[in-house]
């Protein structure tokens, strides 16, 4: 079944120690003690069946996607969508050249095999964009039917300028490295960086050669069902030291949405505590960002989803 994903805020706050304690100081809804000792008992399970290999210490594993904002790009509604959709035109040519590099990891340094720029462009454009009827077919252009001036040195110009639903423009491409969370922290990795004529800040694209990233490993769950009540974590929005945003999944009509965090000095097990509706509602999945604030910061340690025991990545940015 097709579930369609709604964003909205609700930050909320919880400090905890070894295990979490179900109030919330800043004054956010609170979880019930029964159900705080049911998240507890199977966070200790998740964390007890969390034994991934070696590469997880010692490889490349990655814990966010392989396209990165540098920045805030300013993102207007028709270049967020291109974004989002891998839409891309290039202006300039794409060097096909490999280049040496490395990944620097808090714990040491890894050598690995990069792809040329020519090849993370191919991986970064996914296709052309949709038909947009009615719209401008280049940007700058005016709508068709709108009052017009004659080209200036910035373009035509229009009182009912439209943005066109066209690619990004890549107008050069650069070398370098992009801060990536990983299996051992956060790790500064070889990247691409594509400037976006129509975007604040590049578009940079991981460089490391997709035979050299080790997978993510499948996690091991408890047999039971998650508890009624709590709800599955389904990534991270943010991390900053000892306070993380995690977006939980919850239902359309729950209320009193509380997150849980169990942690120990190897694992963090995050999940939320919530108040099922009653009668009829919509069979959506809503993403609920809420924010906890561990004992240490977080490190290289994995934050595990208490449902199915998922290691948690980072939201796309």
């Amino acid at each position: 079944m097709r579930r369609p994903v709604l964003l909205l805020v609700l930050p909320l706050l919880l400090v905890v120690g070894c295990a979490s304690n179900g109030v919330d100081p800043a004054g956010g809804p609170s979880n019930p003690p029964g159900r705080t000792e049911a998240f507890d008992q199977r966070a200790a399970e998740v964390a007890g069946a969390w034994q991934p290999g070696p590469d997880w210490r010692a490889g490349y594993v990655p814990l966010e996607g392989p396209t990165v904002l540098t920045g805030d790009p300013r993102f207007t509604p028709d270049t967020e969508a291109a974004f989002r959709a891998g839409w891309y035109r290039e202006q300039v040519p794409i060097p096909p050249t490999r280049v040496g590099g490395e990944i620097r990891f808090p714990d040491g340094r890894l050598t690995l095999p990069l792809v040329s720029a020519a090849e993370a462009y191919r991986q970064l454009d996914q296709g052309d964009p949709l038909p947009c009827p009615g719209r401008p077919k280049r940007p700058g252009l005016p709508t068709p039917g709108g009052p017009t001036v004659e080209p200036g040195p910035d373009g035509w110009a229009t009182s009912a300028t439209q943005t066109a639903c066209l690619a990004l423009t890549v107008t050069g491409v650069t070398f370098g490295t992009v801060p990536v969370r990983t299996s051992r922290g956060a790790a500064q990795v070889p990247a691409w960086l594509f400037t976006i004529k129509e975007l604040a800040t590049p578009v940079a694209r991981l460089a490391v050669a997709p035979t050299a990233v080790t997978p993510v490993p499948e996690p091991t769950a408890p047999a039971r069902p998650l508890p009624d009540g709590l709800v599955a974590a389904q990534d991270l929005a943010t991390v900053d030291g000892a306070r993380l945003t995690v977006r939980l999944g919850v239902g359309a009509c729950d209320t009193g949405i509380a997150p849980l965090v169990w942690e120990r000095p190897d694992v963090v097990v995050v999940g939320g505590s919530v108040t099922r509706g009653t009668g009829v509602c919509p069979d959506l999945l809503k993403l609920e960002p809420v924010t906890v604030t561990l004992a240490a910061p977080l490190g290289a340690r994995p934050v595990l989803d208490v449902a199915a025991g998922t290691p948690l990545s980072i939201a796309p940015r």
